[in-house]
């Protein structure tokens, strides 16, 4: 099945090695995409042409019901290489997983992947209100394990979020919000500790919804992950994506109202 995810992303990395804490940086190739260009006309046609013809394709092909474009929700993944599906099929990635989970659940969202390699906290607060240019139903930020592994301030990352998710809210009052929890290392000392706080302490003081640990049964699990032992193989963002999904499902079904003020 063509997945109706948009693919928006970089050929670049800022690699979080779980077992040693370590960062690395490298060209983004994908074994079964091939070129840059394939993914450079996703990010430059983007939000346009292409996500038409993917909805219909996928429509048409999976057997799964059709949503008129009228009626048709949007789901946004702001994130960084696990959204960008570094080193796998963007089809593979849990957005493209996420897509296939809400055709099957028949609730008429489409998933817009906003995920950039290498991109942090501040990277998607720069770009957010391009995004916001066009309708957002529900957000689902995944950013700042690039932050956590350049050591950058955990503070900046929580006002960075709670940003993020502020603009979100005032432009679009009803979206519905999800934030995807990452930790650090253990390794790190007090920074692990005081990093994993801020997800927590931004999802209660925003009220929004909390995936309390994105990479749950696939982070430091070599089986999960590619050669790199860093970004998830295939079965590991399906992994990922029922990681999300326990947390957002239950969100898109309710009352928009009632979700918003989560």
């Amino acid at each position: 099945m063509l997945s109706r995810v948009i693919v928006d992303e970089v050929m670049s990395a800022s690699i979080f090695n779980w077992k040693y804490g370590i960062q690395n940086g490298s060209p983004l190739r994908s074994a079964r995409t091939g070129s840059f260009g394939r993914r450079s006309l996703a990010v430059i046609v983007g939000l346009g042409i292409i996500a038409q013809s993917a909805v219909s394709q996928s429509s048409s092909s999976s057997g799964t019901r059709s949503v008129q474009p009228s009626t048709q929700k949007t789901l946004v993944v702001l994130g960084d290489s696990l959204a960008a599906g570094y080193g796998v099929d963007p089809t593979e990635a849990y957005p493209g997983v996420l897509q296939r989970l809400l055709d099957e659940a028949g609730l008429g969202y489409r998933v817009v992947n906003a995920g950039i390699s290498g991109d942090t906290s501040a990277g998607a607060l720069r770009r957010v209100d391009w995004i916001l240019r066009r309708p957002v139903d529900a957000l689902l930020l995944q950013v700042g394990g690039n932050d956590g592994l350049r050591g950058q301030s955990a503070a900046a990352l929580k006002t960075n979020l709670v940003t993020i998710i502020e603009r979100t809210r005032s432009k679009y009052p009803e979206a519905r919000i999800v934030l995807a929890g990452m930790r650090m290392p253990p390794n790190m000392g007090a920074y692990a500790n005081q990093f994993e706080k801020v997800f927590i302490e931004v999802a209660s003081e925003a009220r929004v919804a909390l995936v309390p640990f994105l990479l749950e049964g696939v982070g430091g699990v070599s089986e999960m992950n590619l050669p790199d032992g860093i970004h998830p193989t295939p079965e590991g963002h399906r992994r990922v994506a029922q990681n999300v999904w326990a947390v957002l499902a239950p969100l898109l079904q309710r009352d928009p109202a009632a979700a918003a003020k989560h």
